[in-house]
């Protein structure tokens, strides 16, 4: 139906926009943090997006979206890219609001490990897939970056709200690549799926979600001053 990813954008959302008001965890208070992180980390994705969409790495389905575009784009496409993260950092402040031990802390450095060796090695092996070498070339400076430049201190627990995230990622990106909503050009990908879900998706989101991570913390360090 029309609208479709509209609705999909807005069911992503809700709960998170409603329950930043919640007196526990009070989220609504890093919103000067957030949106700013949202709106850089945005236009780095959005610039990738709208080439992807020129080239034909990935279509949408018109029979789903409201036929607004920018530049070819679909308005709820670029919604994405907002609802989807600001979701994420909510469901990241809430664990750390009701999990006080650092659950991954031992393991953050070998799991930034884990990325950077499967980042080069699909690098490696992919190079002329162009969502593959997109991915996993953004992926792995970040990483590398945030683990042994920053020495990021909540990098674990980033990692273990990545973790909590994959849940409505699966849901999200399902109904995407199932009804589907985006269309995916298997010649520009690994074509390998998880159900109907790219292999590239699992961490084209990580990336994304890191880069907002990273802007997120770093106005929430300015802020506290």
């Amino acid at each position: 139906m029309k609208g479709a990813y509209l609705l999909i954008n807005f069911l992503t959302i809700f709960f998170p926009l409603v329950l930043s008001f919640d007196k526990r965890v009070r989220f609504v208070q890093y919103w000067k943090s957030l949106f700013p992180a949202l709106l850089l980390t945005g236009l780095v994705f959005l610039f990738w997006d709208l080439i992807f969409t020129w080239e034909g790495v990935w279509s949408f389905n018109p029979d789903y979206i409201l036929g607004i575009n920018f530049q070819g784009l679909p308005l709820e496409e670029i919604l994405f890219f907002f609802t989807v993260p600001f979701a994420c950092i909510f469901t990241y402040e809430c664990l750390n609001h009701y999990i006080k031990h650092d659950l991954l802390a031992k393991a953050s450095r070998w799991i930034s490990w884990f990325f950077l060796v499967l980042s080069l090695l699909l690098l490696i092996f992919f190079y002329d897939r162009v969502y593959t070498l997109v991915t996993f070339g953004l992926l792995l400076p970040l990483i590398y970056f945030t683990q042994f430049v920053q020495k990021a201190p909540w990098l674990s627990r980033f990692y273990l709200a990545y973790v909590v995230s994959l849940i409505p990622f699966y849901i999200v990106n399902g109904l995407l690549t199932s009804i589907p909503i985006v269309l995916y050009n298997d010649a520009e990908n690994m074509a390998l799926r998880v159900g109907t879900i790219p292999f590239e998706d699992h961490f084209y989101s990580l990336a994304l979600l890191l880069m907002n991570m990273i802007w997120f913390e770093y106005f929430k360090k300015r802020t506290a001053r």
